[in-house]
């Protein structure tokens, strides 16, 4: 499991994992470490909300926000954001499905994924200011936004089809079993109600919800499921987390 843990640790983000803490593993083992993604997103949330916690007595709500923010996108090396934003310049670019995803596989910058960027960011700032006027145990809420969006992800996993031949994605898109999907759900939910009592499981419950309907959407529209779609759920989860607290 440890082994597991650290795999994903240093496949989701860019915190320097020593390679002998998984050393032994195979990439196409990488699947089973499905169920340790709700604890990359405790540590990863937990980590970043700690720069919020420090920024606010010094720099006020919105720039420790924006601090919170940053310090997300730097641990995960803008992994997610990218993922976000090619996502969103292949879906709403309005052409065939094969364009679709050349187009996500292009580096280059489109305008619905700039836009994309700008509103998750902005969004992200807004809606933590806003948590933690209103008295919220920030560092909880900040922790349990990744556990939900990195848990949550599972859904455009189980039970899809991968939308290319081949990608990292492919690891785990259509591989997870209904097994690791329960575990890693289960896991997610009994964080989120740890760390955020009572409204978390609710919040928890609407960002599932919402990660099916993004899931049955872009299955609909892409024909099933890439590596950038995970990166776009786990964004756009954090988000929706965050808003449903609200």
């Amino acid at each position: 499991m440890f082994r597991l843990f650290f795999a994903m640790l240093q496949f989701m983000s860019r915190l320097p994992v020593p390679g002998r803490w998984s050393q032994g593993l195979e990439v196409n083992q990488y699947v089973r470490g499905i169920i340790t993604f709700p604890f990359v997103g405790l540590l990863l949330g937990s980590l970043a909300g700690l720069v919020f916690i420090v920024l606010q007595p010094w720099s006020g709500l919105p720039l420790a926000a924006l601090g919170y923010v940053l310090a997300l996108a730097l641990l995960t090396g803008g992994f997610h954001l990218d993922g976000l934003a090619d996502t969103f310049d292949g879906i709403f670019s309005a052409r065939t499905r094969e364009k679709m995803l050349e187009i996500m596989r292009d580096s280059r910058l489109g305008t619905h994924g700039g836009l994309a960027l700008i509103f998750v960011l902005f969004a992200k700032v807004l809606l933590v200011s806003e948590l933690s006027l209103r008295g919220n145990n920030m560092l909880g809420v900040l922790a349990g936004a990744s556990v939900a969006g990195r848990a949550a992800c599972v859904m455009l996993m189980y039970r899809q089809k991968y939308a290319r031949e081949s990608g990292m994605g492919n690891l785990f898109i259509g591989k997870v079993s209904g097994m690791q999907t329960a575990v890693t759900l289960a896991c997610g939910a009994l964080l989120c109600v740890l760390l955020v009592p009572v409204a978390g499981i609710w919040a928890f419950a609407i960002t599932l919800a919402a990660m099916m309907a993004f899931a049955w959407a872009l299955r609909r529209t892409l024909g099933g499921h890439t590596g950038d779609t995970l990166g776009a759920a786990i964004e756009l989860g954090e988000v929706v987390f965050l808003l449903a607290l609200l």
